[in-house]
């Protein structure tokens, strides 16, 4: 008879081990397992003495509504194939997040191709995500250089800058002073700055690879610009490449949903490669929206109903929004929104921009105008996450 499975924080040995496995499930060495031990929550399952299971966790913050929500990254999970088919990796998942929540973690996010286990589980994808590919000789031709001042290498102004920019956007990660350099080692990523002398108003990050057989493969990992001038340098910079690269391309989303593309390219053929999106669970929902940020302009007091965490009940909540607060309280009002734990986390993260949009989703409201309300409490900034664990 097997031995009972065991879940526990890995030690030097097991770490080991669970880097092994995590070769052998993936069928290549997963480098973040070793990069990211430590800042990393690991966690393995343990059954006969040997390691069946694993997965790292981060805490980090991630911004939504323009402040910083305490978060749960979860990445680099892998089960043993001989192990699979026996709801491991969620018995796994739960006590991955156990200890990030026991440190104040709110949501979670993960990148995962296995979308309906999350979804299970209470996660749900906000917006579907691109990598996008253009041909260099296109971005030259369709951006011109306003002549701002290009300088090679990280700084401290570009990090402010960055971390500033990140909060126009429901889902960056504030990135820890450990990030950007964990990315140039595992990308092997070269910064450039954009702007006057005086400001930084841009930060671009690349990978430049041997191609097969002539030139380069460009890859673009980090895209920030404050305006549209700053847009146009950045990308008259990318198409400056042509003798190099054939084309350019952006890693998953990492080009923002800027119009640029679409309003400035003569020839409208670039290539768009859908990945596999990231998804959102919210772990707490109180905690969640008082912590989040919301319009300053917007007051409002919603009874609304969200699905229980287990499935199967539901429970009844008031949303007050004033001044730029939110708090969401236990009340016994039959709610006019009703909300599921997956759509919960798409409103969260701004995922539904319209009443259309949400009422297509399935979400159910008793008036079009509570329905309105809800979406406008969220929807004033869009969701993107450029950073891919």
């Amino acid at each position: 008879m097997s031995d009972p499975l065991r879940i526990m924080e890995a030690d030097d040995e097991l770490w080991q081990e669970y880097n092994n496995l995590a070769t052998r499930s993936y069928g290549h060495p997963v480098g973040d397992i070793t990069r990211l031990r430590p800042h990393a929550d690991i966690r393995v399952a343990v059954r006969d003495g040997r390691v069946v299971a694993g997965g790292l966790g981060l805490l980090t913050e991630q911004f939504f509504g323009g402040a910083p929500v305490p978060s749960a990254i979860i990445s680099a999970g892998c089960v043993a194939p001989e192990e699979r088919g026996d709801h491991l990796a969620g018995r796994l998942l739960a006590e991955r997040l156990r200890p990030l929540r026991e440190q104040g973690a709110v949501i979670s996010t993960v990148w995962t191709t296995s979308n309906g286990h999350l979804r299970r589980l209470g996660w749900q994808a906000p917006v579907p995500v691109f990598a996008w590919s253009i041909a260099t000789e296109d971005l030259k031709r369709g951006f011109t250089s306003p002549g701002l001042h290009i300088e090679h290498g990280r700084a401290k102004e570009g990090d402010e800058l960055q971390r500033r920019l990140a909060r126009q956007w429901n889902g960056p990660v504030q990135r820890p002073d450990w990030w950007s350099a964990w990315m140039d080692d595992k990308q092997q990523l070269t910064t450039y700055r954009f702007g006057s002398e005086q400001a930084t108003t841009g930060q671009l990050s690349l990978s430049m690879k041997r191609h097969q057989r002539h030139g380069t493969d460009l890859t673009v990992h980090d895209f920030w610009a404050a305006d549209a001038e700053t847009v146009n340098e950045m990308m008259a910079f990318l198409g400056g490449h042509h003798t190099r690269a054939a084309a350019v391309h952006f890693r998953r989303s990492a080009f923002p949903p800027y119009p640029a593309l679409l309003h400035n390219l003569h020839r409208y053929r670039l290539t768009a490669e859908a990945w596999h999106p990231w998804m959102l669970r919210i772990l707490d929902i109180p905690a969640a929206v008082r912590m989040r940020g919301w319009p300053s302009d917007l007051t409002i007091a919603l009874p609304m109903e969200i699905e229980g965490e287990n499935g199967g009940n539901w429970e009844s909540y008031l949303l007050e929004v004033k001044d730029g607060t939110g708090q969401l309280t236990e009340t016994r009002a039959q709610g006019d929104v009703q909300l599921t734990r997956g759509q919960l986390a798409v409103w969260y993260a701004g995922g539904y921009q319209t009443a259309t949009t949400a009422c297509l989703a399935g979400v159910t409201a008793k008036s079009d105008e509570a329905l309105t309300q809800l979406i406008r409490a969220t929807s004033d900034l869009e969701p993107w996450l450029p950073e891919h664990l």
